[in-house]
């Protein structure tokens, strides 16, 4: 059988996101990388909204939401348990958590690191919106190594990729700032093999039109 596509941006959060997912499910793929500026025509024609990740399963349908990637890889295979599967209150604390990073959280971060496209207000404000999410990260990890316990879950990888977005706005300050706790939670991710491995560089797709296994 072949594998299924994905293309996918280094860089962007949620195509990072998806990668560890597949990655953590053990899902082996077709890795085609592209720039968001020159986006492929393949890519496009199976999914309109024009962004990565997209995923494209050996049947023909298409997966182009990052979350949805991650549930659709651990919900085949999840030997770490990630979905919390038995344990319908801490799914429902996961969901909440990354709906949280999602809808409000990430907003604040684009206007962070892009202050300078929303001159109503300073880069410091935007920074202090954003520090709401985190004070309810580094709340939770005040008591336990990972977001929702002893253990990581979807919610530590799925989150992982915007708090480190958020730290490399200015990494003095979040270096300085009043979060210990998420500064450990981040460095553990940052120096695993997982992170590692879904940061690994492929050359362009459209370069040469050839797909990387991805595994």
């Amino acid at each position: 059988m072949p594998h299924p596509i994905l293309y996918s941006f280094r860089r962007c959060p949620y195509a990072m996101r998806a990668r560890m997912g597949l990655l953590l499910a053990k899902r082996s793929v077709m890795l085609r990388e592209i720039l968001l500026k020159n986006k492929p025509a393949d890519m496009l024609a199976a999914s309109e909204k024009g962004t990565v990740p997209v995923l494209i399963l050996n049947d023909g349908s298409v997966i182009d939401e990052s979350l949805d990637i991650m549930q659709w890889a651990l919900q085949q295979n999840d030997p770490g348990n990630l979905l919390c599967i038995g344990n319908p209150s801490i799914q429902s604390d996961i969901d909440a958590l990354i709906v949280t990073c999602d809808s409000e959280f990430k907003g604040w971060l684009d206007k962070y690191k892009y202050a300078d496209r929303h001159p109503d207000f300073p880069e410091e404000y935007y920074r202090q919106q954003g520090m709401h999410f985190l004070n309810v990260l580094e709340e939770r990890l005040n008591t336990s190594n990972y977001l929702m316990g002893t253990a990581p879950t979807l919610a530590d990888y799925a989150i992982f990729p915007f708090i480190r977005q958020f730290a490399h706005v200015d990494r003095q300050w979040f270096e300085q700032s009043s979060y210990p706790k998420i500064q450990d939670w981040l460095a553990k991710h940052l120096e695993s093999d997982v992170f590692s491995k879904v940061m690994a560089k492929y050359p362009l797709w459209l370069d040469n039109h050839e797909s990387f296994l991805f595994e």
